[in-house]
This record gives C-alpha cells, sequence and structure tokens, in this order.
C-alpha cells in the first residue's frame, strides 16, 4: 500500500541539524496519522506515494518545522512557585498558579534557567528556530481506521507543543503532550 491521506504510517528516524549533530533518534516504529495533526506538512507531502521499506530525506527550514524561536514565550517567574527537585530541561504543562496571568495556559513549557529566586521558563519548542534534517524509515502503512481519522491524531505528540485540559477545563479528545521528558 502506498502512503495517502487519511492513512497511519508506522515510522523510525533520525533527526539531525544541519552540522550534522544528532537531535533524536527514534529507533522503534511509532504510528502516525497521515491527514490529522500528527505530522509536519512537509513530511506528510515528502512521504506520500511511498511504501513499507522506503527511506525518505528531507530539510526542514525552521519555518517548516518547529517555527521561529520566540523570544515573547520566555517567561521569569518566581522560584517558590516551583517543587524543590526542579532541574533545567523540565516540562510543565501551562505554568503553576501565580504565575505571569499573559503566558498562554495551553503551552508546554521547559525550564532554560534556575535562579535563587527565579525561573526561566521558555514556551518555544526546544527545536524552534533550527534547520533540520530527517531520515525516515516507512515501517508499515494501513488504512486509518474512521475514529482515529475522527480524532485527526493517534495522540503521538512529537510534533505539537499542546498540552491536554488544565485544572477545572473538559479534556477533548486533541492531541496530548508527550509524558516523557525525551522528544518522542
Amino acid at each position: 500500500m502506498k502512503i495517502n491521506q487519511q492513512c497511519v504510517v508506522a515510522l523510525t528516524w533520525t533527526l539531525k541539524d544541519t552540522l550534522g549533530e544528532e537531535l533524536d533518534v527514534l529507533d522503534e516504529p511509532v504510528e502516525f496519522l497521515v491527514g490529522g495533526n500528527d505530522l509536519l506538512a512537509k513530511i506528510e507531502e515528502a512521504l506520500l506515494n511511498h511504501s513499507a521499506g522506503d527511506t525518505v530525506e528531507l530539510q526542514l527550514e525552521p519555518m517548516d518545522a518547529f517555527g521561529d524561536y520566540d523570544d515573547r514565550l520566555l517567561f521569569l517567574e518566581p522560584r517558590n512557585l516551583f517543587p524543590e527537585n526542579l532541574e533545567e530541561g523540565m516540562g510543565f504543562e501551562g505554568l503553576p498558579a501565580g504565575c505571569n496571568p499573559s503566558a498562554p495556559r495551553d503551552r508546554l513549557y521547559f525550564v532554560s534557567d534556575i535562579y535563587p529566586e527565579h525561573v526561566v521558563l521558555d514556551g518555544n519548542h526546544p527545536l524552534a528556530g533550527i534547520a533540520l534534517r530527517i531520515a525516515l524509515k516507512v515501517h508499515a502503512v494501513r488504512e486509518a481506521e474512521e475514529s482515529e481519522v475522527g480524532r485527526g491524531t493517534l495522540g503521538t505528540g512529537f510534533f505539537r507543543m499542546e498540552v491536554g485540559p488544565q485544572d477545572g477545563e473538559e479534556p477533548d479528545d486533541g492531541p496530548q503532550a508527550p509524558g516523557s521528558r525525551t522528544l518522542h
């Protein structure tokens, strides 16, 4: 079967920056919905009409990947609002109560710096502003089930920074942020 809109592909990849530094490796195949919200548009476009066993290599400029770096998504927040065991690189779904009320609540924030009195949180994707080279291997292709197409996602969070509902909000069945501290 060839990859088309509204199908599911099982992929592995190696992701590098333009200098060749390895940024991420997905060794075990993960399924993504083509024609939904799981993959970046340029990746979907490059995968179309390929089959299981094919490899695809492409370069993604920031605007086609994770966007330009936006310094308006940096927030300096009081250290006492965060857990004692806070470490650089930790992620938070939204900001804790008492943080900047103008900060978007539907983002995943990463701790970029820790000071005695303050914490710097970054709402940019960790790969924002970086041109990327990705080598994809297609392991399997199947028709998408009606329920998968209806949700628009298989729930794979690598390419999205949306988070689940905040306290008091109703859950939707949209994409969720990855639960681990890795990129996939």
